[in-house]
């Protein structure tokens, strides 16, 4: 008789600023039927109440989402989240999946891998006078160089957490912690097997300060998919769930 397999890791998802966790859904339908999987809506997005103002309120309030031994997937500002709860809470944390990620959202002297500080800010700006519209502008640029660029933006537009009186201060407060978050001092220190998803054409976390973190991290593998933009698990969700999985039980 055959020993049983060993039971599958639990996989918890993080989205990006501005969306929902039904952004996740095009992955979830390549993922094993009995894996179990987690998709917190990040707080003050979707369902989910606010959380503060710091990155580390908004992890604090997604720990009861994490179960013991988990793969943490994190994308974008999920991905932010994702090191910080992995730096911070490695007993809960067994593996970690970084997709479109960067320590930093914005360039600075030593670091030219973001976006120009005057363009968050212009940005910022144009989202507290005109929330909706930059939303649109945010999407635009998430799927732009995607071979698929116009499905990856439908299915943007489909899971975005509306801009409306209820979302919009704790929508802000993100957008925040993406202009001041800086976790390369984090990154030597990260314990956990990490494999890095990057879409070859991203134009908000280029794919330079991916191959960083996969240089830093100790246990860093970077998988780079061409024509592909911000997200790669929407335009190659099956590639995505293939490599997700297969590091989860390795």
């Amino acid at each position: 008789m055959s020993a049983p397999s060993p039971p599958l890791r639990p996989l918890v998802l993080l989205h990006g600023w501005g969306l929902s966790a039904s952004v996740w859904k095009p992955l979830l339908g390549h993922l094993h039927p009995q894996r179990p999987v987690h998709v917190p809506d990040l707080p003050g997005h979707g369902d989910a109440s606010p959380a503060g103002e710091t990155l580390a309120s908004w992890a604090d309030a997604l720990l009861p989402a994490l179960p013991d031994n988990c793969v943490l997937v994190g994308w974008s500002l999920g991905a932010h989240l994702a090191l910080h709860l992995a730096h911070h809470r490695p007993d809960r944390i067994a593996r970690l999946v970084l997709i479109g990620a960067s320590p930093r959202f914005t360039a600075c002297g030593d670091w030219p891998h973001g976006l120009p500080d005057t363009s968050l800010a212009e940005f910022r700006a144009q989202f507290d006078s005109a929330p909706e519209a930059t939303q649109r502008r945010f999407i635009a640029l998430q799927s732009i160089g995607d071979q698929a660029r116009k499905a990856v933006a439908a299915a943007l537009t489909d899971s975005l957490t509306p801009a409306d009186a209820a979302h919009q201060a704790a929508l802000a407060c993100g957008l925040g912690l993406l202009a001041g978050t800086d976790l390369r001092p984090l990154a030597s220190g990260i314990v956990q097997p990490v494999r890095l998803l990057h879409g070859s054409e991203d134009k908000l976390m280029p794919v330079a300060a991916a191959e960083w973190l996969a240089d830093q991290l100790p246990g860093g593998r970077l998988s780079v998919f061409g024509h592909t933009g911000h997200a790669p698990f929407l335009s190659r969700s099956a590639d995505c769930a293939a490599l997700i999985e297969g590091f989860a039980d390795e």
